[in-house]
Formats: structure tokens, sequence, C-alpha cells
């Protein structure tokens, strides 16, 4: 109750399969506490996995009071496809992880970029009047889109893409419409993947975890003023961000993306700033509970 009268329940969740594991209602209702936002839930569901409902489907049993959803995969682009309308970014992206209710049916949009920016920000990249201008990328999908987008605003004039087989289409061209060279690296020799890296500003891996790049010691320094994000955020450090540390890189998880890319979710739901100081915090001492 506010001032005697009955607040009006808004519902929000986020939506993807695998799903059990995700970091984002602690995130939001965290947020929610921090505005006083009573009247605000926030829950999670398996959707678009197999034997799983279809993200049309769930929608189309949502009442008024489904307010937002946070978007993750397999479900991005087909959040793209089912808005009536979609931000400009949303629709470069090729992707959206984020929905929001209008009265024309939901519009969607994408956070991922923007998390990942200012995840690269607060690491130092293109700080104290230095811009990067050459970067690795392992993986060319959805999350890479968005990565490209943040090293663009950065100053990365040159990405080499590291993939398994060929870089998808829409990834390069992105690219390209930034003004970024493009380079492919497919089935790399032991050792190579290591001078790659430490031939570039910054490296972010968008490889699922567990992915075994097969990466041998280098020399302590070798990677000194380098930095790496690995977008991964369980398991923590992981082999890849491992080996870049003892090798004398700045490495980062992709907590930080992920906490901007959820507060930038709660100011397009709720028209109001993110608290993103304590939505990190919460999400920390969550990990660190071991929860």
């Amino acid at each position: 109750m506010l001032s005697g009268v009955p607040l009006t329940p808004c519902r929000a969740a986020v939506l993807g399969s695998p799903i059990e594991h995700s970091l984002s209602p602690i995130l939001h209702r965290t947020a929610y506490a921090e505005l006083g936002l009573a009247q605000w839930s926030y829950e999670k569901f398996a959707v678009g996995g197999e034997g799983e409902s279809s993200l049309l489907k769930f929608l189309a049993g949502r009442d008024s009071q489904w307010l937002g959803f946070s978007v993750t995969m397999p479900l991005k682009e087909d959040a793209l496809a089912i808005s009536v309308a979609a931000s400009g970014h949303a629709r470069e992206m090729g992707a959206a992880n984020t929905l929001v209710r209008t009265d024309r049916g939901w519009i969607a949009d994408s956070t991922d970029a923007y998390g990942a920016l200012e995840a690269l920000l607060e690491a130092g990249v293109g700080q104290g009047g230095r811009s990067p201008r050459r970067a690795v990328l392992l993986g060319a999908g959805a999350t890479a889109r968005s990565v490209i987008d943040a090293l663009g605003r950065l100053g990365v004039r040159e990405i080499v893409f590291v993939v398994r087989t060929t870089v998808r289409p829409e990834t390069e061209q992105l690219a390209t419409r930034r003004g970024i060279a493009v380079a492919h690296e497919a089935g790399l020799a032991r050792g190579h993947l290591d001078r790659l890296i430490a031939s570039a500003d910054v490296t972010v891996s968008t490889l699922p975890t567990g992915t075994d790049l097969g990466l041998d010691p280098v020399p302590a320094g070798t990677l000194a003023g380098r930095v790496l994000m690995d977008v991964v955020y369980g398991g923590w450090p992981t082999p890849l961000a491992r080996w870049a540390a003892d090798a004398g890189a700045t490495t980062i998880s992709g907590l930080g993306m992920l906490v901007h890319q959820a507060g930038e979710q709660v100011r397009l739901m709720t028209g109001l700033p993110a608290p993103v100081a304590a939505m990190r915090a919460a999400v920390l001492a969550h990990l660190d509970s071991g929860s």
C-alpha cells in the first residue's frame, strides 16, 4: 500500500533454456528492493528448450500484469522476430535480450552491448587517452555481435575472429559496418592462439564454459598490458582466464557485463535508473556463498 492506494502487481521474469542457474532474479529483485518497487516481482521460466513452450506460446498466456522479460539463449533471435517493434540497436544486432510490454504489444531491445562496453571500460580499456586498435574475438554468435558493437565504440579497428569453421555472415557484416577490418582464424594449431592473443590489445571469449583451447603456458609478462574478458561468470577463473592472468594480462569475467546489461533492463522496464552497485554486491554475495 502507498498512501492507502493498492499497488498494481507488476511482474517480470527471465526466459531461456537452461534457466535454473540464472542470476537475473537476484539482480532484478535487488534493484526493485533498492528502488522501493514493492509491487514488482521477478521470476524465471524454462522456455525454448526441448519439450518446453515456445516463446510465442509462452507470451500468449501472460496477462497485463506481465510488463517485461529478460531473454537469454536460445530465444534472443525469436524475441526480435515476435516483437511488434524493436530498437534500431536490436535490429542491427539481429537479436534481443529484452521485451517490454506496450499498448501495441512487445517491444524488443538489446542491452548486451551496453553491458560489454561498461565492463570493458571498468577494466581500463580505452582509458588514459589510448584506444585499443586490435582485438581477438573467440566465437561469432549473437553475444559476439554485442561485443563487436562495444569494441567499435572503444576504437577497435581490427578484429581477428577465432572460430571452429566460419564466421556467421551477419556477425562479419556488423564489423564491416562499424569500419572494422576482419580476419579469420579457424582450427588453430597449438601455440598459435597464444601468439595471436599477445598481438592484440584486448581479447574477448564468447565461447561456452568448458571449451578446451589447448593453451600452453607462456612466460610471465607475455600479456602485460593486455585485457582479456571471458563472458563466462560461473566457475571463475576459467582455464583461459587463469592462463592469461599467469601471463600478465588483466582478466575480467562476464559478471560486469551481466550486471550492467541487467541494470539497463531495469531502466527499460521500470523507467528508473538502476542501482548497479547494489546489484553487483548482491550477486557477488550470492556467488561467494556458493548457493
